[in-house]
Parts: structure tokens; sequence; C-alpha cells
């Protein structure tokens, strides 16, 4: 090959941040970083749906709904959350990541992708046992979106955010909600 080409494949394996290729939200191919990432091998991975990597059920379902409006009007999609470590002496231990994506088809955003992730646990430790929907209302909150904006992201009402942010304050004993953006973000 001539020194003048550019080898995809290598770059895809060696790149500093997980990264995978999706069919349908299923993994079609992924690189070592994000194996390591998730404490599993590539055959672990290849051919598997990404719910494998989340917390429950629900969250795979309800980021999925979420992200195919933005997918269609951005083609592309961004947030912190929380994951799941898949196997090893870590196994189901949840960290905060860093997940960007881009749909190849913004008619159709989970038909094709490609998808990157970035381990946050070294500088954003996940401390306090947190429901799934703690869990979503955390990772809006750690983006700067009020009551009423995290409620229309999720489909529920302001004043429900309002008892989950309560629910998430005394978790992390923080007096208010800077602080408790503090403690979530590790600061």
């Amino acid at each position: 090959m001539p020194a003048t080409t550019t080898d995809y494949q290598l770059a895809f394996d060696l790149a500093p941040v997980g990264l995978a290729i999706s069919r349908h939200r299923a993994m079609v191919d992924c690189n070592q970083v994000l194996c390591e990432m998730f404490g599993a091998s590539r055959e672990q991975l290849v051919g598997q749906s990404f719910r494998l990597l989340y917390p429950s059920a629900d969250e795979y379902e309800r980021i999925g709904e979420r992200l195919v409006p933005i997918l269609n009007a951005k083609g592309h999609y961004a947030d912190d959350r929380l994951m799941k470590r898949v196997d090893g002496r870590f196994k189901d231990q949840l960290f905060w990541c860093h997940v960007t994506g881009r749909a190849l088809d913004r008619d159709d955003p989970h038909a094709a992708g490609i998808w990157s992730f970035e381990d946050l646990s070294a500088h954003r430790p996940f401390k306090a046992d947190l429901t799934a929907r703690e869990r979503e209302v955390a990772a809006l909150v750690l983006e700067g979106l009020t009551a009423k904006e995290i409620g229309k992201v999720l489909g529920i009402s302001p004043r429900t955010v309002e008892i989950y942010r309560a629910r998430l304050l005394r978790k992390y004993q923080a007096g208010n909600s800077v602080e408790l953006v503090q403690k979530l973000a590790g600061i």
C-alpha cells in the first residue's frame, strides 16, 4: 500500500476513543478501546444489541426513542449517560460515558450509524444507587436543562422532574442544584 493511502481500518482500530459501527442498534464492528471500556471481547460485542451496554432495557428504549428526532433533524447526537460494563471484574458496574453518534441516513437513523464512546469515570465517578429515571434526570441536569426542558425531553411533567431532582439532591447529599451538578460532574 502506498504511503499516501489512508488506512481507515488502522485509524478505526487505534482511535483514542471507543468506536462502533451500528445497524439497527446492533454492533457491526467495534474497536479495542470500546472492548476495554466495557470489559468485553470483540466477539462478545459484535453482532449484539447496544442494549447489552445499558443499565436497563427501559433506558435503552427511551434513549433510542429520544435520539430519533434529533438524528432526523441534525444527523448527529451527543450526550453523557450512564452505561454498564459487560464482563470481567467490573461486570455490571455503571460509569459515566460521553456518547456521540452520526446517522448515515437521517430518514432512518437506526438503520446505520457511527458511534463514539468516551469513558468519563476518571473525572466523574458514579457514586449513588439511582433508578433508571433518576439516571436520565441526572444526565439532563448535567446538561444544564431546566425542569421544564427535562420534562419535555422525557415526556413527564416538570413537577415530576422536581421530585426526581429532590431525590438526587438527597442521594448526593447536595444542598442545592449547583452543588448537585458539581457532585454529579465529580468536581
